[in-house]
């Protein structure tokens, strides 16, 4: 049985006319004749009842006309669900980012998503850039949204947004009420960062910041997460480069200074696996991305 002579079958059933079937089908009235006779001796029984005058159903013609129109239903459901699917309507998109991309960047691009393609449900999973690129060459994750990445192999790297980086330090702190400070200014401060083993990209590009500064970043504290640091800052423990995202975590006598540094920013990236950048969940999500104002006017 095919569904295109299930088509035809409950279309005459509908009409009860041959010829007004063939027409609503829009195919000749013999052809569809010759087509229903031949489902019938497919199925070895008879479906309609032909006189001169009307066509009636039999009663395995009425049991079918129910069966039929049923199958019909699901199967253009099906192939609707398909479409929606291999135009990127519908789906699972899984995305990966990094913990200081939380508070502005994944909320940005995430709301954008759901409003230009409702259909599509999204998986977030935090994580650092270098679980996330193995996760996306393993096929775990469709998009990691990275930090200090240039490239990967197998892997296309598409800047974002490029994030000044600020100082977070206590209100009591000399320089809290400035409005911008040179890193070099914060050789003597006593330093509180994460541990470079779990965010080595982010560590080490402020490290190399430092360096440039002329000293070396030490770390007189260390704590896995963002808000753990910076309560340790408003607690007057020391000071911590952040990105400028983090200035929404608002902690009492907690004040964010501007670093006036030339190269005192961090980008965040777009990576998804080069082979699968014609997958349309994956092309919305990089559209409707690019197409956000990420920008921060810290500086």
């Amino acid at each position: 049985m095919e569904l295109r002579q299930l088509r035809y079958f409950v279309t005459v059933a509908e009409e009860m006319n041959f010829r007004r079937a063939a027409e609503r089908l829009h195919i000749a009235q013999p052809a569809l004749s010759q087509q229903i006779s031949k489902f019938e001796k497919e199925l070895r029984t008879t479906l309609f009842e032909r006189t001169t005058r009307r066509v009636e159903l039999t009663d395995a013609g009425r049991v079918l006309l129910d069966e039929g129109r049923r199958v019909l239903a699901e199967a253009d459901h099906a192939l609707a669900a398909v479409e929606q699917v291999a135009h990127g309507e519908v789906g699972l998109l899984r995305i990966g980012f990094v913990s200081s991309a939380a508070l502005r960047i994944v909320p940005a691009t995430v709301l954008a998503l759901q409003k230009a393609w409702p259909g599509v449900q999204v998986e977030l999973s935090e994580s650092t850039t270098d679980r996330q690129l193995s996760g996306i060459a393993d096929g775990i994750l469709d998009i990691g949204l990275v930090r200090e990445v240039d490239r990967a192999e197998g892997i296309v790297v598409r800047p974002l947004t490029r994030e000044p980086l600020l100082v977070a330090m206590h209100s009591s702190h000399p320089f809290a009420n400035r409005t911008s400070v040179r890193l070099v200014e914060l050789r003597d401060e006593r330093f509180l960062t994460f541990p470079r083993g779990q965010v080595s990209r982010l560590y080490d590009h402020i490290a190399a910041l430092c360096h440039h500064a002329g000293f070396r970043l030490e770390a007189a504290q260390e704590a896995l997460q963002f808000p753990t640091l910076l309560g340790l800052v408003a607690a007057n423990t020391g000071v911590t480069i952040v990105p400028a995202s983090l200035r929404a975590l608002h902690l009492p006598d907690l004040r964010y200074v501007a670093l006036s540094d030339p190269q005192a920013a961090s980008t965040v990236s777009v990576a998804y696996r080069a082979d699968r950048q014609q997958v349309p969940a994956i092309r919305h999500f990089l559209d409707v991305a690019s197409s956000l104002d990420l920008t921060d006017e810290t500086r």
